[in-house]
């Protein structure tokens, strides 16, 4: 008789996994106070361990779109763990705009936790014309048949020059999400626009505001995200 098969994890993923983990266990800790309060949850230690369960199966899923030669790995092995969250919670009932309200300010606290000088130079360094070359170099590529064939799992989009009146430095309109392709595979639409919402957060801890009129979650042809430096006051 043939042994079970079990998926694994790509091995880019693999070799992350222990960084993904501390991640995941810091954000049950942040959040462990919102779980009883907000999401009514009692046995915190049992959902913490249904959450990393969930996770281990996030991590099989987890579409390779390239490792580190791509940006986009980093915003998966950032942001999916939040699927994780949100399977679990759903399970148990929870309303999608708790789990949503409970992953932002989750995320938001872990991302303070780090020190903010390392913060606004990560901050410094997207909104740098260095970077702006490299995004401009990288959505073309993407833009290929060749490479949409070899990773269709994917993000797809092209950079945005601002025009005369515009006030943003540059922009990103997303044409293709690998998390709305993530989330229609697995059963995880409902809970993608809390995914969706981690993006302001994410950006303003770097210093960084992001506008956003429209998303692909929400029905838009793409996302308009633009990027501009946070003021000081």
């Amino acid at each position: 008789m043939a042994a079970n098969i079990h998926p694994t994890a790509h091995p880019y993923y693999e070799s992350h996994r222990a960084a993904m983990e501390s991640a995941m266990r810091q954000r049950l800790d942040l959040a462990g106070t919102m779980l009883r309060e907000q999401a009514q949850l009692s046995d915190i230690d049992a959902v913490r361990q249904e959450v990393m369960s969930e996770f281990d199966i996030v991590l099989t899923q987890m579409p390779y779109v390239g490792g580190a030669a791509s940006r986009m790995s980093d915003f998966f092995m950032r942001l999916l763990g939040f699927m994780a969250i949100s399977r679990v919670l759903r399970r148990h009932g929870v309303a999608l705009s708790v789990i949503g309200d409970i992953e932002r300010e989750t995320y938001q606290a872990q991302l303070l936790s780090l020190p903010e000088a390392e913060r606004l130079a990560s901050g410094d360094q997207f909104m740098s014309a260095e970077n702006q070359t490299l995004l401009r170099e990288q959505a073309a590529q993407r833009a290929t048949a060749s490479h949409q064939q070899e990773f269709p799992q994917d993000f797809v989009y092209e950079f945005v020059e601002p025009g005369p009146g515009d006030k943003f430095e540059f922009g990103i309109n997303y044409k293709a999400c690998g998390f709305c392709k993530f989330a229609a595979s697995h059963g995880d639409k409902e809970v993608l626009p809390n995914i969706c919402g981690l993006d302001f957060v994410a950006y303003a801890a770097r210093g960084i505001q992001l506008e956003r009129t429209q998303t692909l979650a929400g029905g838009a042809s793409h996302c308009d995200f633009r990027f501009s430096k946070l003021s000081a006051d």
